[in-house]
């Protein structure tokens, strides 16, 4: 079997056909209960009940410029690659503890 990975941003996408934007009309017009979702059957309590809210959420970068005891940088840099990411993650523990939100999964997501 052949395979062909297709990458597109919002600027590349193709204008959609009238007959996709009838179809689109049609279905926006459609009640809710009219419309099939068997292919997307919904959650049971239990599969909600281990839900983790947040686990794919990624905040947006800024860049800034920070001043750092070098001892503290060294500390950061002697962990190898990665060392901004993880003065990112002390930071966000330290903030959810301080506003009184449990890190359940220690990846200093949100819970």
């Amino acid at each position: 079997m052949n395979t062909k990975s297709v990458s597109l941003t919002l600027k590349d996408l193709p204008e959609p056909t009238p007959e996709r934007l009838n179809a689109l009309k049609q279905l926006e017009a459609m009640p809710d209960d009219r419309i099939d979702t068997s292919d997307a059957p919904e959650l049971t309590e239990a599969q909600w009940a281990k839900a983790i809210r947040g686990r794919f959420y990624r905040p947006v970068k800024q860049q800034v410029t920070a001043r750092l005891d070098a001892d503290v940088l060294a500390w950061l840099k002697a962990g190898g690659r990665g060392y901004q990411t993880r003065m990112n993650a002390i930071l966000r523990r330290a903030m959810l503890k301080e506003a009184g939100i449990n890190d359940r999964d220690g990846a200093g997501n949100l819970p």
